[in-house]
Order: structure tokens, then C-alpha cells, then sequence
């Protein structure tokens, strides 16, 4: 009797832990990688990049770190994440466990991103409501916020206004002293915007329902936040190149200057636009290919994936500078005194040029809309990632009903408080903090290299060739092994070691220096993801049975094992 008790016990606990579950479809596993990868940065970074370093020329580092470097670790943390159908923590206990510290450091590195990411979309969901204006309040001076040294766009005197040292463009006063209302200095936190809270709230609770029951509600939702953009994009696209000076912006954009290629900061910057852009070496790829089938393509679906990346940066380099070649038409300025990137980009030039243009509360709505669906795809990917590889670690504890939703709450509640500073009148010093420093690519780059060697020494290239032939059919070409072995990770070694002979330290617009405690403090962000992967690998050798010449004989005949 008490056996049978006992035995109905453990049977109900096996019905209330819930299945781990696979994507609705192919389809579900495309959109939710292609609006992981295809985010902010092909829009407001890769153009101004493309322009910055070479124009044309800057496609040939842009592609050979492609080839070396990207798609060769897209093709290998996606297989991975399929091959072990577990998150990107708990994968490389199956794999290498000495290497788990390349999960936890490149967890560490999204929650810094989520923290960062939502606040661009609460910026931009401001700007959204604002669009609906009679009049949009970034075109004109006569506001409130506005001081005498602004320009007002609608002025014919505009022009030689705008060449004053003091002045400032009525855009430029309405991101400064509207919407972040910016205080001198760090030291000066300030109160909290308010209206940027209601925002960020906003956005969070969208967010939340987006992933709250996992790959279930995920999958459904990129049908429409991975597609719509495109189609927004699209329209941007056509309006920006019917608009007169679109001509001279795109060859702007485009006309190369090859002398840039000898200059290594051009090659360290496609490497870091890569490794942004790709999502590759924070895990995310793992635990999205996780929830494949085991027999599903991944070699095919990753060069395609790759493809649509590269193309849509492309694209969008065209929608942003046919519209920028429209406003130094129409200001009369040389167009590399309207070229910005990144919140520059999103949140002063192109209001503005929308403020130009007939119907700008269409064209400025729509611009806003497309970079809230883009940004809000790869910040509820990353909240997935980081809920499904904690999952991973407890399933018997929180794949219960109610359990994940619990967890996800209390994960965006940790995030929201946290980043309350950053919604402060001193809270955009802070947002360029965590994002120089934490979330940059010299912690991924670093994290890449430790990936590639584990992967290609330790557990073996031979070993993923069988592997990816077994799930997909197909034999990979001998180059990707090539790459895993040799390529991928010096030329990422490469590149961290160049990020740091080139570090320069932060500032904000050129004009703000922040103070000594500051860099020490970004140093230490920086730091807190770079040393978990050696650092636990270091732990695990530590504390392990044998001693450490004996653990370094294991791997050795490891290693032998594999490359014979």
C-alpha cells in the first residue's frame, strides 16, 4: 500500500512538471532568429560605418569577417543548441563542462543589453506619441524647452545658423532638453523622467506578454514583430529615394575610398558591427536552436539567416541616406555634417529630416514604428534566452504551471529597478556607461574566442562535422572546419587584442570627459563577463578530483582523441 502511494506521488509530480516544447513550425525558428539578429544596429550603425570607413570599401572587412568569423559561429551555436536541446548554460555541461563560464559570461552580457535595449524603445515609443502632434514639437523653437540659440527648421536663415558654435538645431534641443531634460555630468543624477517611465512601463508589460508562456506565445508573436518591419522598411525606402537629393546620399553612402582598408580601426569596427549584429557569442542562437526538431536543416537555415542579415543592413543603409542627402539638400551642408549613428541617428537626424518633408507626422510615425518593432524582437528573444536557460538549470522546480511566469516577472522587475538611473536627468551618461563598456564587442569577442577553441580542440571539429550530418543530412564544407579550428578564433583574438591597443576612453558628444572612477567602474563591467569563462574553467580544475597535471593530461589525450 505505501509503495503505491508513493508511486501515485511520483506520478503526479511527473504531470505537473511541463514538456520543454519545440517551435510550432520551421517557420516560427526563422522569424524568431532573422528578429534576434535583425535589429537596431543594421539600421542606425552598419550605414553610418559603411560611410564612415571607406563607403564601398568598408564591404570588404564587413565580408571577409562574415565569412570567417560569422556565419561559421552562427552555423556552430545553432547546432550546438539543437544537438544538445538544452539552454546555453546548461549545453555545455553536455559538451565541455569546464566551459560553462561561456554561458554564464554571455548571460551577463544580455542582461546588461536588456537593460540597455528597452530604454530605446521607451525613447522611441515617446517620439511615437509625439508624431501625432498637429505640429511636430521637434521642428519649430517656439517651445517651452527651447532656448534663443535654436534654430528653427522652418526658417529660410536656417542654413547659416546652424554654423554658429553655440547654436543647436530644434531637433537636437528636443532630445536634450525634452525628452532627457540632460543634466551637466554623471555626478548629477537628477530627477526621473517621468514620461520616459510611463514608456519603459509600457514597453516591459509588452515585453512580459510576449514571452510569459515561452516559445508558444514567442512564436506566434514574430509572425508580425520579425515581418512588419520589413514592410515599414520597404516604404521608408521608396519615400527616401523619390526625395531630392537622395542621389547624392547614396553615393555618399556607397562611393568607396580604398585607401581607409590600411587603417586597422576600420577592420576592428566591421569585426565589433559583426559580432553585434550576428548575435553570436551571448547564447542566443543556443537556446533558439534548441527548440528545433533534431533532424531539422540548421546548415541550410543559417546561410540563409546570414544572407537576410548582410542584406537588410544594406537596404536600410540606402532608406537612411537617401533621407539624409534630403536634408543637406535642403539645409545646403555638406552631407557628413548630418551623418549620425546610433540614438544621434534615430532621435536628431532623422526627426529632423522627417520634419522636412510633406505629411512628416506619417513619415516620423512610421519611421518610429519600424525601430520599436525591430529593437522589440531582439529584446524579448533576449528575455527568452535568459528564461529558458534558467529553466534549463531547475526544470524540476520551474517547469510548473505558474513557475515560469513568476520568474519572468521577477526578472523584469530586477531589470526595471536597475535601470531606473538611466531614466534620470543624468541618466543617459549612464546609458552610454553600461553600453561602451558592459555590453560591448571586445567581452563578446573574448567570449567568442574561448567558444571556438573549446568547441574545435576540446570537444572536436571532426566530432560537429558527424554531428551536423547526422541531424541534417548534409556534410558541412571543410572550411567551416578550417574556421573552428584556426580562422574563427584568431581572427577574433585578432581583433579583441587591436580593441584594446585602440581603446579610447568614453565621452559623450566630445565635449563631456568622464571622470577617472568612471572608466574604472566600466572596466569592472567589462570585466565581470570576460573573466567568468576562464575564471570557471580555473574553479572547475580547482576543485576538481586529481591534480591539475593530471586534468591537463586528460584534455591532451582528449584533444589527441579527436584530431586523430
Amino acid at each position: 500500500m505505501f509503495k503505491t502511494k508513493c508511486a501515485v506521488k511520483d506520478e503526479r509530480a511527473k504531470v505537473r512538471i511541463k514538456e520543454r516544447g519545440h517551435w510550432g513550425s520551421k517557420v516560427e525558428f526563422l522569424l524568431a532568429v532573422a528578429g534576434n539578429v535583425v535589429g537596431l544596429g543594421n539600421v542606425w550603425r552598419f550605414p553610418y560605418l559603411c560611410y564612415k570607413n571607406g563607403g564601398g570599401a568598408f564591404l570588404v572587412p564587413y565580408l571577409v569577417f562574415v565569412v570567417f568569423v560569422a556565419i561559421p559561429l552562427f552555423l556552430l551555436e545553432t547546432a550546438v543548441g539543437q544537438y544538445s536541446q538544452e539552454g546555453s548554460i546548461t549545453c555545455w555541461r553536455k559538451l565541455c563542462p569546464l566551459a560553462e563560464g561561456i554561458g554564464y559570461g554571455g548571460h551577463l552580457i544580455l542582461l546588461y543589453s536588456c537593460m540597455c535595449y528597452i530604454i530605446i524603445l521607451a525613447w522611441a515609443l515617446f517620439y511615437l506619441v509625439f508624431s501625432f502632434s498637429a505640429q511636430l514639437p521637434w521642428a519649430s523653437c517656439t517651445n517651452v524647452w527651447n532656448t534663443d540659440d535654436c534654430v528653427d527648421l522652418a526658417t529660410q536663415n536656417g542654413t547659416f545658423k546652424l554654423t554658429n558654435q553655440t547654436s543647436s538645431s530644434s531637433a537636437t534641443e528636443f532630445w536634450e532638453r525634452r525628452v532627457l531634460a540632460i543634466s551637466g555630468g554623471i555626478e548629477e543624477v537628477g530627477n526621473i523622467r517621468w514620461e520616459v517611465l510611463l514608456c519603459l512601463i509600457f514597453m516591459w508589460v509588452i515585453c512580459y506578454f510576449c514571452v510569459w508562456k515561452g516559445v508558444r506565445s514567442t512564436g506566434k508573436v514574430v509572425y508580425f514583430t520579425a515581418t512588419f518591419p520589413y514592410v515599414m522598411l520597404l516604404i521608408l525606402l521608396i519615400r527616401g529615394l523619390t526625395l531630392p537629393g537622395a542621389l547624392n546620399g547614396v553615393l555618399f553612402y556607397l562611393l568607396p575610398d580604398p585607401s581607409r582598408l590600411t587603417d586597422p580601426q576600420v577592420w576592428m569596427e566591421a569585426g565589433s558591427q559583426i559580432f553585434f549584429s550576428f548575435s553570436i557569442g551571448v547564447g542566443s542562437l543556443i537556446a533558439l536552436g534548441s527548440y528545433n526538431t533534431y533532424k531539422n536543416n540548421c546548415y541550410k537555415d543559417c546561410l540563409w539567416l546570414c544572407l537576410l542579415n548582410s542584406c537588410t543592413s544594406m537596404v536600410a543603409g540606402f532608406a537612411v541616406f537617401s533621407v539624409l542627402g534630403f536634408m543637406a539638400h535642403k539645409q545646403g551642408t555638406p552631407i557628413e555634417q548630418v551623418a549620425e549613428s546610433g540614438p544621434g541617428l534615430a532621435f536628431i537626424a532623422y526627426p529632423q529630416a522627417t520634419a522636412m518633408m510633406p505629411m512628416p507626422q506619417l513619415w516620423s510615425a512610421s519611421f518610429f514604428v519600424m525601430i520599436i518593432l525591430l529593437g522589440l524582437d531582439t529584446q524579448f528573444v533576449a528575455m527568452e534566452v535568459v528564461m529558458t536557460s534558467i529553466t534549463d538549470m531547475f526544470p524540476t522546480i520551474l517547469r510548473r504551471t505558474g513557475r515560469r511566469e513568476l520568474l519572468l516577472l521577477v526578472f523584469c522587475l530586477t531589470c526595471f529597478f536597475c535601470q531606473l538611473v538611466m531614466i534620470t536627468e543624468g541618466g543617459m551618461y549612464v546609458f552610454q556607461l553600461i553600453d561602451y563598456y558592459a555590453c560591448n564587442g571586445a567581452c563578446i569577442l573574448f567570449l567568442c574566442v574561448f567558444e571556438s577553441l573549446v568547441l574545435g580542440w576540446i570537444f572536436g571539429a571532426e566530432r560537429l562535422y558527424g554531428i551536423i550530418e547526422d541531424m541534417t543530412g548534409v556534410r558541412p564544407n571543410p572550411f567551416f572546419k578550417l574556421c573552428w579550428l584556426c580562422l574563427t578564433p584568431l581572427v577574433s583574438l585578432a581583433s579583441f587584442i587591436c580593441y584594446l591597443v585602440k581603446y579610447q576612453p568614453l565621452t559623450y558628444n566630445h565635449w563631456y570627459v568622464y571622470p577617472a572612477w568612471v572608466h574604472m567602474l566600466g572596466w569592472l563591467l567589462a570585466l565581470s563577463s570576460i573573466l567568468l569563462a576562464p575564471g570557471w574553467a580555473l574553479v572547475k580544475l580547482g576543485t576538481g578530483p586529481g591534480t591539475l597535471s593530471q586534468d591537463g593530461q586528460m584534455f591532451h589525450d582528449i584533444i589527441d582523441t579527436d584530431n586523430s
